[in-house]
Formats: C-alpha cells, sequence, structure tokens
C-alpha cells in the first residue's frame, strides 16, 4: 500500500461523500447481523433447525465483507492511497 507523502485535502463535498457511504454501510452491516442474531437465538431455542438456520447464517456473513471492501476502496481513493 501506497500512502501519499503531501497532505491531502478533502473539500467539504467529499467529507459528507465519504461520511454517507460509511454511514450506509453501518446500516447495511446491521442489516445483515441482525438475521445472523436472530438465527443463532432460534438455534438455541430449536435445535432441531440447525441446517435451515446455518444456511441462512452463512448466506447472511458473506454479505458483510463486499460491504467493507468497497468503503475501503472509496475511502482510498478519497485518501489517494495506492495499492501494488
Amino acid at each position: 500500500m501506497t500512502f501519499p507523502t503531501e497532505s491531502v485535502t478533502l473539500s467539504v463535498e467529499q467529507i459528507k461523500a465519504l461520511n454517507e457511504k460509511l454511514s450506509r454501510m453501518r446500516h447495511d452491516v446491521n442489516g445483515t447481523l441482525t438475521p445472523i442474531i436472530l438465527a443463532v437465538e432460534l438455534l438455541r431455542l430449536k435445535p432441531e433447525d440447525s441446517e435451515r438456520r446455518l444456511n441462512m447464517i452463512a448466506e447472511q456473513s458473506q454479505k458483510i465483507g463486499p460491504a467493507i471492501t468497497q468503503f475501503s476502496v472509496e475511502l482510498e481513493s478519497a485518501l489517494h492511497i495506492t495499492r501494488p
């Protein structure tokens, strides 16, 4: 990863846009975690449904990584951070 050698200046609009993207990512991650937490609680109450619940947990957890990756790409771009 290569960082800028000089100060990076962001406009108010760029800061607002990054904040909105961060807020959206938090919302998306929380929205993805909620069904996982619910499924775990239901597993405790009804272990006989474990296969179906575990499949749902696996599907939900795969959504978190891309949301974080997308925000990271946008943040790195705004801060002029490059990857080799």
